[in-house]
């Protein structure tokens, strides 16, 4: 920490979501841990029940400014975004002294940008979004196991870790229409670095969103520095 000397800039920058994606970038430049795009989403049921779980950040899109990541769209998260589309979310890297918060109103991203991930993924994660479905009860491990097999013959493929699995990257597995992106429009951002003697510096820029097709409008960014 006594080596740390890290202030964010001042003037504010008129973008926020640009500097988080130079410290995503850095996050993962520095590998410093096993998953630098470790984010955490928070929502919210209807009556105003929380949940928090942690989803990886597939990129922050600085213009027009949201962020994406991918789930299963029938799964509790994904049932939470339909009916309260509203989140917030952190990313935090402790060995970097940053934090970023966002908050902010999801809607799905385009079917072709899903099929593009879903397609780059490794076959055996592709397998497995098929297999299970996620937040549903299951009897047992063998249960699961056994659907993951029925997927697994499907399609084709051998089942993951097992001999041979390795050798078959090529194998064919569309992604399934209950599972893609979602696009976290942000209206807010707070920027957060770790001082010493926890004289931390932050700033939060807000904005307002209109929606239009496919997303929002954008307003320009407010921005404000705020007490540790």
């Amino acid at each position: 920490m006594s080596d740390h000397q890290e202030l964010l800039p001042d003037p504010l920058p008129a973008e926020p979501l640009a500097v988080a994606a130079r410290w995503l970038a850095d996050a993962w430049a520095a590998r410093a841990q096993p998953n630098p795009n470790a984010m955490v989403l928070a929502t919210a049921t209807p009556d105003g029940h929380p949940a928090a779980r942690v989803v990886l950040c597939k990129d922050i899109v600085p213009q027009p400014g949201y962020v994406v990541f991918y789930t299963n769209y029938r799964s509790s998260k994904g049932r939470q975004l339909e009916s309260n589309p509203r989140v917030a979310a952190v990313m935090h890297w402790d060995a970097l002294h940053r934090q970023v918060r966002i908050e902010g109103t999801v809607v799905k991203g385009p079917a072709a940008e899903a099929d593009a991930y879903f397609a780059s993924r490794s076959w055996d994660k592709r397998l497995g979004a098929w297999a299970s479905a996620q937040s549903e009860p299951i009897a047992s491990r063998a249960a699961l196991e056994r659907a993951l097999a029925d997927t697994a013959q499907r399609f084709g493929a051998p089942l993951p870790a097992t001999a041979g699995a390795a050798a078959n990257p090529a194998i064919e597995v569309p992604r399934p229409p209950h599972w893609g992106g979602y696009h976290l429009w942000a209206d807010a951002v707070e920027l957060w670095v770790e001082g010493a003697g926890r004289i931390h510096d932050r700033a939060r820029w807000s904005r307002t969103l209109t929606p239009g097709a496919g997303g929002f409008e954008a307003g320009a960014w407010q921005a404000t520095r705020l007490q540790p």
